[in-house]
């Protein structure tokens, strides 16, 4: 199994236009501790000890619901993801004083810092490195998913199977990478984020495994 990294998340003050502020209930403090304690550190991001800070802006409706999350600045890779997907779990969780406009655009910056003692002698330039190799591989692993959704769909050229199962050596789509994804959808399925992790689930499915097969029968409305 590949080593968990700890976690250190900095939940910082939201950026918030004049007039008055919502409030996560629990206070700033709360909201950080919330924070930690919902992020899975990315299995790409953990792999190669990449740190950064990822500026998530939100709004809330009247109930306090988290709306129109997206990222507004970030590295660019799986940390943009697991911040946008932490942000949408304080959904319901804010409380919004009276009059607040709902078309109030929020910022809420969220940094990821792996535990540096198991990174070894990772430096800035080989996490730059691996940021660039991660955008860089997309295509690679567009093609083996899209390869294996339409072979489930029997729409797939099979003589290229042989092509396809070297490019998953070359991008480490192996039991063990399998079995990291697994635990992670785990932690996000105790969360009640069924969500993400059937993506997850979804993903492994894709890459040509059944080992989530069963995840996906019981908690996914259905396969891709």
């Amino acid at each position: 199994m590949i080593k968990h990294l700890l976690i250190s998340v900095t939940a910082m003050a939201a950026v918030f236009t004049a007039g008055a502020q919502p409030a996560f209930k629990g206070g700033q403090r709360g909201l950080n501790d919330f924070l930690k304690s919902k992020i899975v550190y990315p299995e790409y991001s953990s792999r190669n000890c990449i740190s950064g800070t990822v500026n998530v802006s939100f709004r809330l409706d009247k109930q306090g619901r988290v709306t129109d999350a997206k990222v507004q600045q970030g590295p660019g890779i799986d940390l943009d993801d697991e911040a946008l997907r932490v942000i949408k779990l304080t959904s319901g969780l804010w409380t919004l004083p009276a009059g607040y406009n709902p078309t109030t655009n929020l910022v809420q910056p969220i940094r990821f810092d792996p535990d540096q003692t198991l990174c070894g002698q990772s430096t800035i330039k080989d996490m730059q490195a691996a940021i660039t190799d991660y955008k860089n591989r997309q295509e690679l692993e567009n093609a083996v998913t899209n390869y294996y959704i339409n072979k489930y769909q029997g729409k797939a050229d099979l003589s290229k199977e042989a092509t396809i199962i070297a490019l998953k050596k070359q991008l480490g789509f192996d039991d063990e990478l399998i079995d990291d994804i697994l635990s992670k959808a785990n932690e996000k399925l105790k969360q009640n984020d069924l969500e993400s992790a059937c993506t997850d689930w979804n993903f492994i499915r894709n890459i040509g495994s059944d080992k989530a097969d069963s995840f996906i029968q019981k908690y996914c409305s259905k396969k891709p």
